[in-house]
């Protein structure tokens, strides 16, 4: 299964007018970081290796909802560290409702009981809940026993207040396809995630842990196994059916990292959320400073292995709704 059909349709149109406006680069999703602080030390993840000084930081409301106006992408991932740290964050999310914008608060789910008060459900809001695995390798990735069980009760939680729920699952070398199968079994049947977004681990620079992410045709083979004997048309995945033809090798697509940028305490991120080559004052200059041929795997060799769906879920989605048989395959999917 694929995205949600109101996410479609809201997609559908925005696409459409960039269109029509002749736009050749646009957001879809901005991811944005409000801080860079976090309550878990996960061994894939490098943001907590900023000085100290960084860590202590806060983005204003004023300055956050700015920067989703000044991109205009009609969704926004809020992640970071850990957004639940910020104390402000309810009110951020409250003014981008308010404008209309799609709204992914994600979250290691440890501090969501806490503050779970704080937020009304909404249809346009959605907890995005960090999940790597079942007990053993979640709690493993995450670098501390007990998340998980914090987690799922978390999720159950928000479930019974009416908010809609989904996860973020990365892969790693270490994660074969029955990891992957049990741990989207467990999410789209037991617990009954709304959706489930999924992407194969990419060798972020300042990450603990530098030696398990996958290559390409790993990534390929982890999938196509998974994905086999239907298990890929039954799972509330969040993603389009092109994208996930991407991630077994069925088709293959250039990265368009500028559909989904970062904007962050620092300001606009070069060229996107896994690489850091500078940051810039406004989302124009992101946008036309930026050398964005010189990116992606075959022209920059950091980006060799990278098949994350920041890079990757633009092009198929745009792919998609600029084909009839591919919009009627993913409505039906």
């Amino acid at each position: 299964m694929s995205m949600p059909l109101r996410q479609s349709i809201r997609l559908g149109g925005y696409l459409m007018k960039q269109k029509l406006r002749r736009r050749e680069k646009f957001p879809i999703l901005l991811e944005l970081e409000p801080l860079y602080a976090c309550n878990l030390k996960c061994a894939g993840c490098g943001k907590i290796q900023q000085t100290h000084d960084w860590l202590k930081k806060r983005m204003s409301v004023e300055q956050a909802v700015a920067a989703v106006e000044e991109c205009g992408a009609p969704m926004v991932s809020i992640a970071g560290g850990e957004p639940l740290m910020h104390k402000e964050i309810d009110e951020i999310v409250r003014q981008l409702l308010a404008r209309g914008k799609i709204v992914f608060l994600c979250t290691n789910a440890v501090l969501m009981p806490k503050h779970l008060h704080k937020f009304m459900p909404h249809k346009n809001f959605a907890w995005m809940v960090h999940i790597d695995g079942l007990r053993e390798r979640h709690d493993q990735s995450v670098c501390k026993d007990g998340v998980f069980d914090q987690a799922v009760d978390a999720i159950k939680q928000a479930q019974a207040a009416g908010f809609r729920v989904m996860t973020n699952t990365t892969f790693f070398d270490t994660d074969s396809p029955q990891d992957v199968i049990d741990v989207l079994d467990y999410l789209n049947d037991d617990l009954k995630i709304d959706n489930m977004q999924i992407s194969p681990g990419f060798a972020y620079e300042k990450a603990p842990d530098q030696e398990h992410w996958l290559g390409p045709e790993e990534t390929r083979q982890l999938f196509r196994k998974a994905f086999g004997d239907g298990r890929r048309k039954k799972w509330r995945l969040n993603h389009s059916p092109l994208f996930l033809d991407f991630l077994e090798g069925k088709v293959d697509f250039s990265c368009t990292a500028w559909a989904i940028p970062l904007y962050s305490l620092k300001g606009w991120q070069r060229p996107c959320y896994l690489m850091d080559d500078g940051y810039v004052g406004t989302y124009q200059e992101l946008i036309d400073d930026t050398d964005w041929d010189s990116y992606g795997r075959g022209k920059d060799p950091r980006c060799a292995n990278c098949m994350a769906h920041c890079g990757y879920e633009p092009t198929a989605v745009v792919a998609t709704l600029g084909s009839l048989r591919e919009s009627i395959r993913a409505a039906v999917s």
